[in-house]
């Protein structure tokens, strides 16, 4: 399901902490584990034939994304347009804590969607720790 654009903010922002809990115990899961998925495909099965290359992504991944969906935080709205959410996914340094939560889950809602298109860019965002980043943002921020 995906949130309305129009009414996202009230939405989220309405979340109780246990409401939250189940993606917040994802963390230590997330910090414990070093590769997110590997890529799969490529063999050949018989000369001049090949399988497409994919990545098999580790189930932590499918939980989460299994969890953003079913929340709801994934939001309806142009991610793809969304120029500040790149900015800031791009910066290694910049401060979550600076963002309100719904903000947050835009982010998530970006990278998200994104994977669909481009495969594999939500295993680059936990790999990179964008993910964990997010998540403890909002841990600070409910708690």
């Amino acid at each position: 399901m995906l949130l309305p654009e129009e009414d996202h903010a009230e939405t989220i922002n309405s979340f109780s902490e246990l409401q939250w809990q189940q993606l917040m115990d994802l963390m230590p899961l997330i910090e414990q584990t070093q590769k997110f998925g590997k890529m799969g495909g490529g063999e050949k099965i018989k000369e001049g034939v090949f399988t497409i290359p994919h990545w098999n992504e580790d189930g932590l991944v499918s939980k989460f994304r299994e969890i953003v969906y079913d929340m709801p935080i994934i939001i309806n709205f142009d991610w793809g347009h969304w120029d500040e959410g790149r900015e800031i996914a791009g910066n290694e340094n910049f401060d979550y804590d600076t963002i309100d939560i719904p903000t947050k889950c835009k982010l998530i809602t970006a990278i998200v969607r994104n994977d669909r298109f481009c495969e594999g860019a939500l295993i680059s965002a936990f790999e990179s720790g964008l993910i964990l980043k997010i998540l403890k943002s909002i841990k600070n921020q409910i708690g």
